[in-house]
């Protein structure tokens, strides 16, 4: 930048100062443009906001109109699915099963994620690192084919003729979509408003009232037990190495938020795999490079965050490992579990060393990551199903 740039760039400074308009302000305006005058963040204090697309502000009338479509079953070909069946809210919105089956009885192929604290995700599955809106997310579950979920493909009329008809949806679409609803059905009742009501719905659930949270922010030196602290010592210690992947506000090492100026994005091999002894992974499930076609992308996978994780068995992007000891024991410990097969990988990560590991260390190391359970958050009725 020369001379006259910068000149030129402080009397814009100095101009937006007079003004009231300053860079602060600039930024005060945007975060407010996140949320309507009805909706604020049900947030602690030491928490910071998410950030929201420009083109859908959070609103009381869309999270409560997008909590209807996430428990409508009437979203699903058959009848059969809704969003929530593959994410329930006791399982912090995963749903118990290693893979989870669609309409057809087809298989998807990895496991349903959490979706604890899903506003503050830059990417949204286990191995797309394209995929970073809510809004286009929700499409796949409901039109896509490969695998079929819930088979909604080409019957979009269908759902816009049941929203009509439906005894509720009307009033809850016209208070979530005013502007909208001024311009008649066509646009009221539209992939649109749809999916924006879905991201709107999942962007609030946050979670951030565990015993580690009450113990770390909430001045309750009680909160959790000697064990979990000691457990909480070698999470974040040299020896196992957990918090350098799984860190920061939602232990995962993938985080977007209002005082970050640019997302944080983290995939790994882990060492799961290693079928052919140079680091793949099964052909199904073979990483991110499906869509980097990067040959040092083989059996990366994006770092699932671990609030709640105690309730989200079992574990893995295939559901593969069944308990939290097994993943320490039996993956971890070994530099990936394909070490303990006699076969580490070469591609994983270098932060995966192996270690050793005693009874009771697993036993702390597995109460720490009990302490991460939120039961206000699992039990919130603001998030239960309204029908």
């Amino acid at each position: 930048m020369n001379l006259q740039q910068i000149t030129s760039c402080l009397l814009a400074s100095l101009i937006g100062l007079v003004s009231g308009q300053s860079v602060l302000a600039d930024h005060s305006a945007k975060v407010a443009r996140n949320g309507s005058p009805d909706y604020a963040w049900d947030l602690p204090d030491w928490a910071p906001r998410p950030t929201v697309p420009e083109s859908n502000p959070m609103s009381k009338g869309k999270v409560e109109l997008g909590r209807h479509l996430f428990y409508d079953k009437r979203l699903s070909a058959d009848g059969s699915m809704s969003c929530a069946t593959c994410h329930l809210q006791g399982r912090a919105f995963t749903d118990g099963r290693s893979v989870s089956p669609g309409i057809t009885g087809e298989l998807g192929g990895r496991s349903a994620m959490s979706l604890v604290n899903v506003a503050y995700l830059p990417v949204l599955t286990w191995m797309n690192p394209l995929l970073d809106t809510l809004e286009i997310q929700a499409l796949i579950p409901l039109f896509g084919e490969h695998p079929v979920e819930m088979g909604m493909a080409g019957r979009e009329q269908e759902i816009f003729s049941m929203f009509q008809s439906d005894p509720r949806y009307p009033d809850l679409f016209k208070r979530a979509f005013p502007k909208e609803a001024s311009l008649g059905p066509e646009a009221l009742y539209s992939l649109s408003t749809l999916t924006k009501a879905l991201a709107s719905f999942e962007r609030s659930l946050l979670s951030f009232d565990s015993s580690y949270d009450r113990y770390t922010h909430g001045n309750q030196p009680n909160a959790i037990g000697e064990s979990a602290k000691r457990g909480e010592a070698l999470f974040f210690g040299e020896k196992m190495e957990c918090y350098h992947c799984h860190g920061g506000l939602n232990l995962t090492d993938n985080i977007k938020h209002e005082r970050l100026p640019f997302p944080e994005l983290g995939f790994h091999n882990t060492g799961l795999y290693n079928v052919d002894g140079k680091g793949a992974y099964p052909s199904k499930n073979p990483g991110i490079i499906e869509i980097t076609g990067d040959a040092a992308d083989k059996g990366k996978f994006r770092t699932p965050g671990l609030r709640n994780i105690a309730v989200t068995a079992p574990y893995m992007h295939d559901g593969s490992i069944a308990t939290l000891e097994q993943v320490i024991r039996s993956h971890y410990a070994h530099a990936g579990r394909a070490g303990e097969r006699g076969g580490v990988n070469p591609l994983r990560s270098e932060l995966l060393v192996g270690f050793d590991v005693s009874d009771q260390e697993v036993q702390d190391l597995v109460e720490f990551l009990n302490a991460l359970t939120d039961e206000v958050f699992l039990n919130n009725p603001g998030f239960s199903d309204p029908w």
